[in-house]
C-alpha cells in the first residue's frame, strides 16, 4: 500500500471530518454559527449612499458605534449564525480610551499615506472548518489611552514615498522604551461547540497581563445583539434579549428562527495576587440596537428610546440612564470589571449560548445566579483543542517541523476567520428601502454598478480579510479555494459554484469583481480553482464530485464566451481586459481610455485566455471519461488555444495588392531581441508600438501549458482524431506555432504550451537573475532592470513612467494601497510554480536553467518549483537570528523575537521585493494562505535561502537540492504537488506509482491500515467522549509510526536519502 492508499484509508477518521460528514449529510448542521462577522462594515460601498460615492466619508468610523448597518454587522471576533441574525462580539474598556472597543480602528483610504490600514494588533491562532474550536488574539495596551488621534495625525504628515506610522511604535503602548516593559493586555478569545450539538456554543476569554511591573485594570463585555432587520422593512421588532427574573446573569434569547435560547454568564475569579479577591459578577445591560440620530445629526429624536452606544454611554461616559432599566432589549452586554490584574497574571470569563439548558443537569441556581459547571465546560475546549491538532495532523502528516506546522495552522486559521456574511440586494440598495425616505438619489456615485440588477447575495464567502478587504474579490476567491479545499472541499466547491449562479454572474456571463466595480475584469482563474479543487478533494479525501465539476463548466461556457465576444475588439484571439488585477503594473491606468489614443493589447490578457482554454480542456477531457460529449468540446478549446497560441506572437496580414494575396506574418507580442513579452498599443492595422516593461505581464504567458499523457489520449478516440487531424491538416500553423505538438517529450507526451524550449529558457533566465525577477523571498511583479532603466513616455505633455518600486505604490491610482512595480505576491507566483511543474513533466529531468542566474548551479524545472515555493515559505520563518522577514525593520526584533509576539505569524497581503517586508493588509489571509500548499507540498525539504551577498558558501543550496537526486522521484514529487490521480501517475511511470524500492514502506503501511481499520472498528462502538480518546490514541500511535521513519536536515528532515519513494508519496496534500 502506498501512502497515498493510505490517507485515503484515514479519510473521516478524525472527529472534525465526522462532523464535516455531518453537515455535507444534512445530519447536523455545524456551518450554522461562525465567525461570520466583519472586523468593519463601516466605510463600504453598501453601507454608501452618497451622491457622490465617497464611501469612505458617508459612513466613519466614528458613527459606528451609534449608528445602524443596513447590510451586515461588525465587531471584534465576531460569531454570527450563517444569516447574521444573531450576533456576539466582545468589547474592552481600559478605563482610559474615549470609546468603548468594540471594533477594530484604522485609517480611511484618505486618511492613509498608502490607502486603508488596519491600526491594531490582532492574531488569528486557531479554526476549525466546522468552527468548532476557535481561537483568536487581541492586543490591547492600558497604560496609555488607544492613541486614535495620533495614528491618523503622524500618518497624514507622511507622503507616498514614506513608511506607515504603525500602532506599535508608539512609546509606552507595547513596549516602553526607557524601561523595556510592555504594558498591554493579551486577549485570547476562544469558542468551542459541544460534540454532540452545534448549537451549544461555549465562549472563553483569557486576559492575560503581559506587564512585568504594571498592574491594571480592564472592564470585558461580551456583547449579543439582533442585526436591525426591522427598520428597512416597516415591520415590527419580534426578537428580545430579556434578563431572567431570578438569575442576575442569564439572558433569554426569544427569536422567530431559533426559538428560545439561554446565554449564562459565568462568575468569574479574581486573578491572582489582586488586590480584590472577590469573584467579579457580570453585571447585565440592555439597550437597542437603533441608531442615535440625535447625537449624530442632532434630530430631535431617535427611533427608539434605548440606542446602539448605550452601553459606551454608561461605561466611558457615566450615562446610567442610556440603558434600559427593565433589562430587556435587542443589544446587551455583560460587563466584568476586573479592577486589579497584577504583571504576569490572568483572569477568564466564561459563558454558554445553548438550546440546551435544563436546570439540574447543566445549569445550577444559587442565590440570584446560574451556575454552569466549569471542569465540564472547560473539558469541552479541552477536547475541541485536541481534536483540531488531530485533524491538523492528519492533513499534514508530514514531519515539517514545528516551525512550519505553525505557520500552516495559522494560515488555516486566518483563513477560516475571515469567512463572513456578504448581504446585498441591488434592488434596494440602489433604489433604497420601502420606509427610508426620501430614496437615494438615481445615479448616485456615477451609476456605480447600476447594470448588475440581478444581484440578490445573501451568504457566507470566504474574503480576503475582515478589515481592509470585508467584502468578495472573485479572483481572490478562486485562490481562496486552494489551501481551502485541503481542510474543507465543500465549503470550497461552495465558493466556487455560487459566483457562477444567476444571482451573481451577469446574464451576460461576466463575474462580478467586487463591490467598489462589480465591472472589473478579473483574470479567469476560477476555472483552473474549479479543477484543482476537484483534484484536491478526490486524491486527499478520495471523493469524486463530477455533478460540481460538471455543474461549474457548464456557467463557465458562458464566461468563457463573454470573454471571447467583450475583450478580442477585433476577433484576432489577442484580447484586452483592463487591469485584470494587476491594479498599476502598466505605464497607464488600463482600466481607462488611452492616452495615446488606439487600443491596448495585453499579453497577460492573451494569456489569461489560452490558460482559460487549456483549463476548460482539462476539465471537457474530465468529464468525458463518462459522457463522450465532452470530447467534441474539448477539441473546440484545443483548437482555439492554437489560434491563441499563434496570435500571441504573430499577426497575419494578407497583402490584397500583390499576386495571389500573400500572407505576411508579423512579430506581435513576443520581442524577438528582448526575448519577453510586452503589452503594445494598437491603432488598427500594421500601426502598433510595443511596450518594453519587463513585468508578470510577460510572465503570465508561461501559465498556459498542458501536458496530454499519449496513454490518455487513447481513451478518448474522438478527442485523439481531430488533434490527429489538426496537426497533419494545420502544417502552417503547426510548423510556425511556438506549442510543442509534433515533437513528443518525455514518455511520449504531448505539450501545449504558448512557449516552446527556446522562449521557455529566455524568459526564465530573466525570471531567475536576482538582478531582474528573483528576490531572496520569491519572484518580483516587476523587474528591478527598471530601477535604474525606469520606463518613461511623454503623451500630450504628460509624462509617464514605470520604475521598479519594491515596496509601496508612489501613486495613487487604484486607491494607492496595493503595488504591482516591484513587489512579491503569492498568488501570480503559485501559478507561475505550477507550471513549472507541468513544464517539467514535459521535459523531464535533463532539461536545466541556471537557478540563480549567473550562479553556475543548474536545476530542472522541478528543483526550480521547490526553490521558489521555499524562499516564498522563508518570508515567514525565522533566520538564525530569530527574525521573520515579513516584519523588517526597526521593530522586526521586537515582533520576531519577544516572547509574546515571536509564535505569532501576521499574512500581508504583498511583501517588498527586496527586503521580504510585509506590504498592504496586514491580515490578508486569504490567498496568501497559499502558503499552507507550499508547506505540505515542499516543507520536508525546507531549508532557507541566503540573500545573494551569501552565494559565496554555496553549501545551503547543495543541500537543499542534493535531496532531489532521481528523475523518478522528481516526477513523483511534481505529480503530487499538481494532484495527478494514481492512474496518471502510473501513466507518467510506466509502472506502478509505487516502485519496487518501497517495498518496506508498504509494509509498514499495511500494518498502519490493520491498526487503524482495528481502531475504527472500536470507535464506531463508542460514546462521543470516548470516541474522541480513540482518536487521539489512534493519531498518535501514527505519529509515533511515521516518526520512526528517519529523518534528517533542513526544517522538515532529510526524508529522500533515506526513502526517496516517500518523499514523494508522503508530500501530498493535495
Amino acid at each position: 500500500m502506498s501512502m497515498d492508499q493510505l490517507r485515503k484509508e484515514l479519510v473521516d477518521s478524525t472527529r472534525e471530518e465526522q462532523k464535516l460528514k455531518e453537515n455535507r449529510e444534512h445530519k447536523k448542521y455545524w456551518y450554522r454559527w461562525g465567525p461570520y462577522l466583519s472586523e468593519r462594515s463601516w466605510a463600504t460601498v453598501r453601507e454608501d449612499y452618497s451622491l457622490d460615492g465617497d464611501a469612505w466619508n458617508f459612513f466613519p468610523f466614528e458613527h459606528a458605534n451609534s449608528r445602524v448597518f443596513r447590510w451586515g454587522e461588525d465587531g471584534l471576533f465576531g460569531v454570527s449564525d450563517n444569516r447574521q441574525l444573531l450576533c456576539m462580539n466582545v468589547a474592552l474598556w481600559n478605563g482610559k480610551d474615549e470609546r468603548l472597543k468594540e471594533r477594530l480602528f484604522g485609517l480611511t483610504n484618505h486618511q492613509g499615506n498608502h490607502g486603508e490600514d488596519v491600526k491594531e494588533l490582532y492574531f488569528y491562532l486557531d479554526n476549525t472548518p466546522t468552527h468548532s474550536y476557535m481561537k483568536s488574539l487581541y492586543k490591547y495596551p492600558f497604560a496609555k489611552p488607544f492613541p486614535y488621534k495620533q495614528l491618523v495625525d503622524e500618518n497624514a504628515q507622511r507622503g507616498l514615498n514614506d513608511k506607515e506610522f504603525e500602532v506599535y511604535e508608539v512609546d509606552g503602548l507595547y513596549k516602553d522604551n526607557a524601561t523595556g516593559d510592555t504594558p498591554y493586555f493579551d486577549v485570547v478569545f476562544e469558542m468551542a461547540k459541544r460534540d454532540e450539538n452545534p448549537e451549544d456554543l461555549n465562549f472563553r476569554i483569557t486576559v492575560h497581563n503581559r506587564s512585568k511591573t504594571e498592574h491594571g485594570s480592564l472592564h470585558v463585555a461580551p456583547q449579543v445583539l439582533f442585526r436591525n432587520v426591522w427598520a428597512w422593512k416597516s415591520c415590527p421588532d419580534t426578537s428580545k434579549l430579556v434578563q431572567d427574573s431570578k438569575a442576575k446573569n442569564m439572558i433569554h434569547v426569544d427569536h422567530h428562527k431559533f426559538g428560545g435560547r439561554q446565554i449564562v454568564f459565568q462568575p468569574s475569579p479574581s486573578a491572582e495576587n489582586s488586590s480584590c479577591q472577590e469573584d467579579v459578577d457580570p453585571e447585565l445591560l440592555f439597550t437597542g440596537n437603533e441608531s442615535n440620530l440625535k447625537k449624530l445629526f442632532s434630530n430631535e429624536t431617535n427611533p427608539a428610546p434605548f440606542t446602539k452606544d448605550a452601553i459606551e454611554e454608561y461605561l466611558v461616559h457615566g450615562n446610567k440612564d442610556a440603558v434600559n432599566p427593565e433589562h430587556k432589549g435587542t443589544k446587551a452586554a455583560a460587563v466584568y470589571h476586573f479592577e486589579d490584574i497584577p504583571p504576569g497574571e490572568y483572569v477568564t470569563v466564561r459563558y454558554k449560548f445553548s438550546d440546551e439548558l435544563v436546570e439540574g443537569e447543566n445549569l445550577f441556581r444559587t442565590d440570584d445566579l446560574a451556575i454552569i459547571d466549569e471542569d465540564v465546560f472547560d473539558g469541552i475546549f479541552s477536547e475541541r483543542e485536541e481534536e483540531a491538532d488531530n485533524f491538523y495532523w492528519r492533513v499534514n502528516p508530514l514531519p515539517a517541523g514545528d516551525e512550519l506546522r505553525t505557520i500552516q495552522r495559522q494560515a488555516f486559521a486566518g483563513l477560516l476567520w475571515t469567512k463572513q456574511f456578504y448581504n446585498l440586494t441591488w434592488d434596494e440598495w440602489y433604489n433604497g428601502d420601502v420606509s427610508i425616505k426620501p430614496p437615494p438619489q438615481k445615479g448616485r456615485a456615477g451609476g456605480r454598478n447600476k447594470n448588475w440588477k440581478h444581484l440578490y447575495i445573501e451568504d457566507i464567502l470566504s474574503m480576503p480579510d475582515k478589515w481592509e478587504y470585508p467584502f468578495f474579490a472573485s479572483w481572490d476567491t478562486a485562490f481562496h479555494t486552494i489551501p481551502i479545499a485541503m481542510v474543507d472541499p465543500d465549503f470550497a466547491k461552495k465558493q466556487l459554484d455560487v459566483m457562477t449562479r444567476e444571482w451573481y454572474m451577469h446574464p451576460n456571463g461576466q463575474m462580478p469583481a467586487y463591490e467598489w466595480n462589480f465591472e472589473d475584469v478579473n483574470p479567469p482563474v476560477h476555472v483552473w480553482a474549479a479543477y484543482r479543487v476537484y483534484k484536491i478533494e478526490r486524491n486527499l479525501y478520495g471523493r469524486q464530485d463530477r455533478l460540481f465539476l460538471e455543474r461549474v463548466f457548464q456557467k463557465l461556457l458562458l464566461n468563457f464566451t463573454w470573454w471571447v465576444n467583450r475583450k478580442d475588439a477585433e476577433g484576432n484571439n489577442v484580447f484586452e481586459g483592463g487591469f485584470l488585477g494587476l491594479d498599476n503594473i502598466g505605464i497607464f491606468n488600463r482600466s481607462e481610455a488611452l492616452p495615446t489614443g488606439g487600443r491596448l493589447e495585453q499579453a497577460d490578457s492573451t494569456g489569461w485566455m489560452a490558460f482559460y482554454c487549456l483549463q476548460m480542456l482539462n476539465i471537457a477531457l474530465e468529464l468525458a471519461i463518462e459522457n463522450p460529449v465532452y470530447e467534441d468540446i474539448a477539441s473546440k478549446f484545443f483548437e482555439h488555444f492554437i489560434l491563441i497560441n499563434d496570435s500571441l506572437s504573430f499577426e497575419h496580414i494578407v497583402d490584397n495588392t500583390k499576386e495571389g494575396f500573400p500572407e505576411i506574418v508579423r512579430q506581435n507580442l513576443w520581442n524577438e531581441e528582448d526575448q519577453f513579452y510586452y503589452d503594445a498599443i494598437s491603432w488598427g492595422g500594421p500601426h502598433r508600438q510595443q511596450l518594453p516593461v519587463r513585468s508578470l505581464v510577460g510572465l503570465i504567458p508561461l501559465y498556459a501549458s498542458m501536458t496530454l499523457e499519449d496513454g490518455l489520449l487513447k481513451k478518448f478516440p474522438s478527442f485523439k482524431k481531430r488533434v490527429d487531424w489538426f496537426i497533419e491538416n494545420k502544417s502552417e500553423v503547426v510548423e510556425r506555432n511556438i506549442a510543442s505538438m509534433r515533437r513528443r517529450g518525455v514518455g511520449e507526451r504531448i505539450l501545449l504550451s504558448l512557449v516552446n524550449a527556446d522562449r521557455l529558457k529566455a524568459i526564465l533566465k530573466r525570471t531567475l537573475d536576482e538582478s531582474e525577477f528573483l528576490s531572496t523571498y520569491g519572484i518580483r511583479s516587476l523587474s528591478k532592470y527598471h530601477e535604474k532603466h525606469p520606463f518613461q513616455m511623454n503623451v500630450n505633455g504628460s509624462h509617464y513612467e514605470v520604475k521598479y518600486l519594491p515596496a509601496e505604490s508612489d501613486s495613487g491610482m487604484f486607491g494607492g494601497n496595493s503595488n504591482w512595480r516591484g513587489p512579491i505576491w503569492f498568488p501570480t507566483t503559485f501559478l507561475l510554480v505550477e507550471s513549472l511543474q507541468r513544464f517539467h513533466l514535459y521535459y523531464g529531468d535533463d532539461f536545466k536553467v541556471e537557478c540563480p542566474a549567473g550562479s553556475g548551479e543548474f536545476l530542472n524545472l522541478a528543483e526550480v518549483a521547490v526553490e521558489i515555493g521555499s524562499r516564498m515559505i522563508q518570508l515567514f520563518t525565522p533566520n538564525e537570528e530569530g527574525d521573520r522577514a515579513c516584519y523588517y525593520g526597526p521593530y522586526q526584533k521586537f515582533l520576531s523575537t519577544d516572547e509574546h509576539f515571536k509564535g505569532l505569524v501576521p499574512f500581508f497581503e504583498y511583501f517588498d521585493g527586496d527586503t521580504g517586508r510585509g506590504l498592504g493588509a496586514s491580515h490578508q489571509c486569504g490567498w496568501t494562505a497559499l502558503v499552507a500548499k507550499w508547506v505540505s507540498d515542499v516543507g520536508v525539504s525546507f531549508v532557507r535561502t541566503r540573500h545573494p551577498s551569501e552565494y559565496g558558501d554555496a553549501n545551503l543550496r547543495h543541500r537543499q537540492m542534493a535531496r532531489r537526486k532521481s528523475a523518478r522521484s522528481l516526477l513523483s514529487f511534481t505529480a503530487t504537488a499538481l494532484d495527478l490521480t494514481e492512474e496518471e501517475k502510473h501513466l507518467l511511470h510506466g509502472q506502478s506509482a509505487l516502485s519496487a524500492q518501497s517495498s518496506a514502506a508498504s509494509g509498514k503501511s499495511i500494518n498502519f491500515k490493520e491498526e487503524f481499520q482495528f481502531e475504527e472498528e472500536k470507535k464506531h462502538e463508542l460514546n462521543s467522549s470516548d470516541a474522541h480518546k480513540s482518536e487521539s490514541k489512534l493519531i498518535e500511535h501514527l505519529k509515533d509510526k511515521i516518526g520512526g521513519l528517519t529523518f534528517g536536515g533542513g526544517s522538515g528532515g532529510n526524508l529522500e536519502e533515506v526513502k526517496p519513494e516517500l518523499s514523494c508519496q508522503y508530500n501530498e496534500n493535495k
